[in-house]
């Protein structure tokens, strides 16, 4: 940093006049600071056996160098639908000090719920498993969870819905207006723990409502909170994506990167990360960038390439 610059800074911060980091770094790309890698747990176990634990993908990320590790709830060695009870508690003081001496942080808690369901007991289950996870995010010291809008549920399995891209039709006898209805007042039910505890809503443009990004964006309009914002995952607009990540980007606030070494499990994409990384950089995004390998390549070899392309691309 040049001397009349850093001066600047240090008398403006002297009056707690800082400017924003895009204000005062101008356009001087090294002086912006870089984004901060992490390692979904998801790289190494897509849903089939055999299970990789979260503490086995927490030392691997340490090792690594990545920032921070993403853990998905379902991979994790606790009872998905019981409260969190000693047991439970237990074993995620174990994870926070695991992450803490491989020097990585815990930043975020991929979870799975949906708010599309038309009965009333099906929608409250649903909302006190995401509170749930909102309490387990909290005993991590984990800043954010991934939310998923669900979906109508009018597929065979997620193969099915893979191989029709992502598109299924509407429950019969109901509207998608009253999807969007269903997920908006889900979510609303969940703002005040989410507040309490201090965890950020994340919520993923991913199958479903958020298939799109006018599905995405409506529901972030609909509910304006400090506690709610959008998840961009790079591979889940199958045509024409970055158009539509561009479209998301300025509700962002946190980010998972799609890879696809060996051929993706269910479909492949040649994602362009330099041109990602510039249109988060048109918003000033400077969060979280996960890494979420979904090729069939062993994760052993597919990860390290993978954070060689990320780190190029946003640092």
């Amino acid at each position: 940093m040049k001397r009349r610059n850093f001066l600047s800074l240090s008398a403006a911060a002297g009056t707690g006049l800082v400017m924003p980091l895009s204000q005062s770094f101008g356009q001087d790309a090294s002086l912006r600071p870089r984004h901060r890698l992490g390692l979904a747990s998801y790289s190494y176990w897509h849903f089939r056996d055999p299970r990789v634990s979260i503490e086995t993908v927490i030392e691997k990320a340490g090792a690594l160098g990545f920032d921070g590790v993403d853990i998905l709830h379902r991979q994790m060695d606790i009872v998905e639908k019981a409260p969190l009870d000693a047991a439970g508690r237990a074993y995620l003081r174990k994870l926070k000090r695991l992450a803490f001496l491989h020097g990585v942080e815990i930043c975020c808690l991929s979870t799975h719920q949906s708010f599309v369901k038309p009965k009333a007991e099906d929608l409250t289950a649903n909302v006190e498993h995401t509170k749930k996870c909102l309490e387990i995010a909290s005993e991590l010291g984990c800043p954010s969870i991934r939310i998923n809008t669900g979906s109508w549920g009018t597929s065979r399995d997620f193969d099915e819905l893979m191989k029709n891209r992502g598109v299924e039709p509407v429950l019969p006898g109901y509207t998608e207006d009253e999807g969007f209805q269903w997920c908006i007042d889900g979510i609303t039910r969940c703002l005040a723990r989410a507040e309490e505890l201090g965890v950020v809503l994340a919520l993923e443009n991913h199958w479903g409502l958020a298939r799109t990004p006018e599905g995405l964006l409506r529901i972030l309009d609909a509910i304006r909170s400090p506690w709610l914002g959008g998840l961009m995952d790079t591979g889940n607009f199958l045509e024409e994506p970055y158009e539509k990540l561009e479209q998301i980007a300025p509700r962002t606030v946190y980010v998972q990167a799609k890879t696809y070494f060996g051929g993706g499990e269910w479909y492949t994409l040649d994602l362009d990360y330099r041109r990602v990384a510039g249109l988060l950089a048109a918003v000033n995004y400077t969060g979280y960038v996960t890494l979420e390998m979904e090729g069939k390549e062993n994760a052993d070899t597919a990860v390290p390439k993978s954070l060689a392309i990320l780190r190029e691309a946003f640092q």
